[in-house]
């Protein structure tokens, strides 16, 4: 958590320009770094490794100027997800879902697909990320995966994009270095327990009746519990009026059926 909130600070004093409502959007728990030498990207909660995904980047190299297709670099985060209930393999245009359905290296193709993972950039190195629609999202062309082979954008597999676009929430702050992934422990997995919790029942006698329905009169389950409550009391009531005759003996009880 420290180790988030540095990163936070840190951005504050490299870019002051920031916009307030994006830092308060921003994530501390959740954090991406895609790297553009080893062409993954890693995924961090809680300052640990969750998973590394192969990825491809721009082919046109790497930086943030608008018509030449390039990877921003620097730190940004994750400001929209487009594809919710959307089929893996489902092809975007203009981030809609056409209907259409593509599977793994389709011929010919090479549109957005599965999930979109939309960017905003958070420094003046990447400030254009958002309006030139830089995102993380699935392509049919997963031969490519692996190398920078796109126009911009993060390239992931169906698969991959679709697990990571569940893991990721928006805000979540996204770094895109030059160098190699750092070396980061795994992330500790959540705490189990073994204990089985039994909520005990309170015995029918400490049961309270369901409230009356809305016309004022009790339904047939609340009057049987009640009478069955009333027996209970008129039996309690009999025992402890039954008279002992002497010291050392017990009066027989009668417990008559109804």
């Amino acid at each position: 958590m420290f180790r988030q909130l540095a990163v936070i600070f840190s951005l504050v004093s490299i870019a002051p320009a920031f916009a307030a409502t994006q830092l308060a959007q921003l994530d501390s728990s959740h954090r991406i770094i895609i790297s553009i030498r080893d062409q993954k990207l890693m995924l961090m909660e809680n300052g640990g490794r969750v998973a590394i995904y192969p990825v491809s980047t721009s082919k046109y190299g790497v930086g943030d100027f608008r018509g030449r297709m390039t990877t921003p670099l620097g730190y940004l985060m994750v400001a929209k997800k487009i594809g919710d209930n959307a089929p893996v393999g489902a092809v975007f245009h203009s981030r809609q879902w056409t209907g259409e359905i593509l599977q793994p290296n389709a011929p010919g193709r090479d549109p957005v697909t599965t999930r979109i993972i939309w960017l905003s950039g958070l420094e003046a190195q990447n400030a254009q990320a958002f309006p030139r629609c830089i995102y993380i999202h699935g392509t049919p062309e997963e031969k490519t995966i692996g190398r920078p082979a796109s126009y911009g954008c993060i390239r992931m597999k169906a698969s991959d994009i679709a697990v990571l676009y569940s893991q990721v929430p928006l805000g979540a702050l996204v770094q895109i270095i030059p160098d190699r992934l750092p070396k980061v422990p795994k992330a500790r997995p959540a705490p189990t327990t073994n204990a089985l919790v039994v909520q005990s029942q309170p015995p029918a006698s400490q049961q309270q009746l369901e409230p009356a329905s809305a016309s004022g009169t009790l339904s047939v389950e609340q009057m049987r519990i009640g009478g069955a409550l009333a027996a209970e009391r008129q039996k309690a009531q009999g025992r402890k009026a039954t008279p002992v005759l002497n010291k050392g003996t017990v009066a027989a009880q009668s417990n008559p059926r109804a």
